[in-house]
């Protein structure tokens, strides 16, 4: 359920209510709006402890939330959540690009991309040191070396950095390093990780599982949220279903979905959405288009020397025609990319 407290209540009026319902066994999760204050509580509820805290000072009502995903949804807050990553905002009119390749193979393979990326106008950096690959034999990613470079990049680049945890006991390593966790998709109901990266408060890049309902992937938002941590991003990444032809289907009435349910922001993933480079332009466009927060994409100086998804990555020069691309669609629903000096970079 949730508290929805009176406009203009005091902190000392909004503690008393959070004691009350500590000392009634609840958890309990303050939301502080511009137009309300509400304090989510879960835990089991009585008609006696309804009415005991209805009649508390500053106390406005009682709403019961029905759906099972109680934080993430928008039953307990009604406003968008902004999420910070290292200064950059989802949630807001900015729609930022996350940019980078799917692994980091050398610090020059890095550096590089991560120097073109930002040039383009990506707002962070992509790279994964550790990756869970379908196949024993595949590269497995550099681990903590990886880390390394990518915190070499962001300190000469001046880009945050996102890279994918897979292990539990990995969270702190990589903690230390990065500025945003991303949960791959393989990993969205890995429970244990999902408690673990909600017990930290750095934001959490959430993808959606290769055959997850809407439901369920929200309902492991749930859980890094349930553990203490707010700061969750929604990745539509495509889908597992009959078609051949792309890698995956990506699904962007997500998107629309999701913001009708959810007042956690989303980002889309046309590169792992399609599986091939000639298309991540167009479905990138058609994500912004579709009220995406933000994008995800794969980008090697090199696609064809990739140790890991080359044929959807896309070359720098093809990666900053998307830019200005997508920033146009961005612009004409009332959004954008690219800030207007990086813009005049490119012309």
């Amino acid at each position: 359920m949730i508290v929805v407290m009176e406009p203009g209540v005091t902190d000392e009026v909004i503690d008393q209510v959070i004691n009350r319902l500590r000392d009634f066994g609840f958890d309990v999760h303050l939301s502080r709006g511009v137009e309300r204050t509400v304090i989510g509580a879960i835990g089991e509820k009585t008609a006696e402890k309804i009415q005991q805290l209805e009649a508390m000072p500053g106390v406005q009502k009682i709403v019961p939330i029905l759906q099972p995903y109680k934080l993430a949804g928008k039953e307990f807050k009604q406003e968008r959540t902004q999420v910070n990553v290292r200064g950059v905002v989802f949630g807001g009119a900015h729609v930022p690009v996350i940019a980078g390749p799917c692994a980091v193979e050398s610090r020059e393979q890095l550096l590089e991309t991560a120097r073109l990326v930002k040039q383009a106008g990506a707002a962070l950096l992509r790279g994964g040191a550790y990756k869970p690959r379908t196949s024993p034999y595949s590269f497995q990613g550099l681990a903590e070396e990886g880390l390394k470079i990518l915190a070499e990049a962001r300190e000469e680049t001046g880009l945050g950095v996102v890279t994918e945890v897979v292990n539990p006991r990995d969270v702190e390593t990589v903690a230390e390093y990065v500025d945003m966790f991303q949960i791959g998709a393989r990993n969205m109901q890995n429970f244990t990780l999902l408690t673990e990266v909600g017990r930290t408060q750095k934001p959490v890049l959430l993808k959606r599982g290769l055959s997850a309902t809407i439901n369920e992937w929200l309902m492991a938002a749930e859980y890094i949220i349930s553990a203490g941590n707010p700061n969750v991003i929604l990745c539509e990444r495509g889908i597992r279903t009959f078609e051949t032809e792309t890698r995956n289907t990506l699904d962007l009435s997500a998107v629309v979905a999701v913001h009708e349910l959810s007042h956690l922001p989303v980002i889309v993933d046309p590169s792992h959405g399609t599986g091939k480079w000639k298309y991540v332009t167009d479905m990138a466009k058609a994500g912004v288009a579709a009220g995406a927060d933000g994008l995800i994409v794969e980008v090697h100086p090199r696609p064809e020397e990739a140790l890991s998804d080359g044929p959807q990555s896309l070359r720098p020069e093809v990666f900053a025609a998307m830019m200005t691309a997508v920033d146009t669609v961005a612009r004409a629903v009332g959004r954008y990319v690219l800030e207007e000096p990086c813009m005049q970079n490119l012309a």
